[in-house]
């Protein structure tokens, strides 16, 4: 999934790409206030990590622009440690989660997993779907209780359709949300990696909606 970092410490921003980018997130990096509002009001991200120190436009104008254009993606937002009134103004801007620096990347992940899950209507980490499950925390995919391997692309795949089960998930928002912008793809590379997850989930999981994209169903009640 593509994730937005606005963050202006170096240190901080290279750490947090590599864990992320080592999780299988695609990362998005900008310094300057003015280029995340930018970013963030013109592009599709799955969530950001908002540092609220930036410089030109601070993080809770920032937030505060994008909730008011009906931006709805989830945001966590980076503090520093002790400063405790603006962890409370991030939230009442709509910020989803905070976490204060300095953090771990274990935490930061963990935070961004549930803020993830929580945009889409999931309260816990094992999400189940008919025969399918998914653990969020693991990265692991079964099918009926037994354990499927799949590629870590397989892996981003199948995690964003089950994030958005019911919804039918264009070519394009996959395209953009799988891979890095100088990613080079293949035509059919979407076609490609849908069939190699049908042969290994069953061909039936993934529904294809011909001129539109594709869906995991969500089972009747």
């Amino acid at each position: 999934m593509r994730v937005l970092l606005a963050e202006d410490d170096a240190q901080t921003a290279e750490a947090v790409i590599a864990s992320l980018t080592g999780a299988g997130y695609v990362v998005d990096h900008e310094t300057g206030g003015e280029q995340a509002w930018f970013r963030g009001d013109t592009e599709a991200y799955a969530a950001v990590i908002l540092d609220l120190g930036l410089p030109g436009m601070d993080g809770l104008s920032i937030l505060r622009k994008w909730r008011q254009a009906g931006q709805t993606f989830p945001v966590l937002i980076l503090t520093a440690r002790g400063n405790w009134n603006e962890r409370v103004e991030g939230i009442d801007a709509g910020a989803d989660d905070y976490l204060p620096k300095p953090f771990q990347m274990q935490e930061l992940q963990a935070r961004l997993r549930a803020i993830l899950r929580r945009s889409a209507g999931r309260a816990t980490p094992v999400i189940t779907i008919g025969p399918l499950s998914l653990d969020t925390r693991q990265m692991r995919v079964s099918m009926n209780d037994v354990p499927v391997h799949l590629s870590p692309q397989e892996y981003r795949l199948v995690n964003y359709l089950v994030l958005h089960a019911g919804r039918v998930v264009s070519q394009p928002e996959l395209i953009e949300q799988l891979y890095a912008r100088d990613f080079e793809l293949d035509s059919n590379a979407i076609e490609v990696l849908i069939a190699r997850v049908r042969r290994k989930l069953g061909a039936d999981l993934i529904k294809t909606r011909r001129g539109f994209g594709y869906v995991i169903e969500m089972p009747a009640p």
